[in-house]
């Protein structure tokens, strides 16, 4: 079940359905990656902020109450620093308004996957990204890799798998999606490489930075 919160985060009304939710999320996640993943940095900055921030889990949530609770018994902070009064005041409403039903128990992977691992944001891409590319050439999506492209990355990654670097013959070459498809990664020669059977089964789903 998907905390009404969470799916007011994301845009959702709360009484939507979860297969509705999910259904569309995964829609509009596989339409895009993360450009973290093969740009090996965040191109949006301070627009990050903008997107919202998942909330922690309710048991998260219920431990950093009590921690709350016990820097007012203590007067102390974990650090050793000590509650001057404009902390004790903010501790103290947060406490107040704490109810643990604000919190979810659970959320699904398709919508953490999303969420920055730096900052927690969900990553902008979801809801800004566009299908239109900057060439002519269309994006391609899906697992179906041309012919032309399979030669072109085998004649680039010479019959080796790019995993464990075992040297493969024609029948063992196995073409592997270093952002898996279903992380909004494409078929494009730049996101393919050779594999053997078993690095490929091992990375499963795994995105490898």
């Amino acid at each position: 079940m998907i905390n009404p919160k969470i799916k007011e985060l994301l845009g959702f009304k709360p009484d939507d359905a979860d297969k509705e939710v999910l259904a569309k999320w995964k829609k509009a996640s596989s339409r895009v990656c993360k450009p973290c993943w093969e740009l090996k940095y965040c191109p949006y900055g301070p627009f990050v902020e903008q997107s919202p921030v998942l909330p922690p889990l309710r048991p998260v949530a219920i431990e950093h109450n009590e921690y709350l609770k016990n820097c007012l018994r203590t007067g102390v902070q974990n650090n050793g620093v000590q509650l001057d009064a404009e902390l004790r005041k903010m501790f103290k409403s947060r406490i107040r308004r704490f109810n643990p039903n604000d919190y979810p128990t659970s959320i699904p992977r398709e919508i953490t996957d999303m969420s920055c691992t730096l900052f927690g944001h969900i990553c902008p891409v979801v809801f800004v990204a566009e299908g239109f590319t900057e060439t002519l050439e269309p994006r391609r999506r899906g697992r179906y890799i041309p012919f032309k492209i399979k030669m072109r990355v085998v004649r680039r990654d010479n019959y080796t798998c790019q995993h464990c670097g075992k040297h493969l013959l024609d029948n063992e070459v196995e073409f592997d999606h270093i952002i898996p498809i279903s992380k909004g990664g494409s078929s494009e020669e730049s996101n393919i490489r050779l594999t053997c059977f078993g690095c490929n089964r091992d990375k499963s789903n795994l995105v490898e930075l």
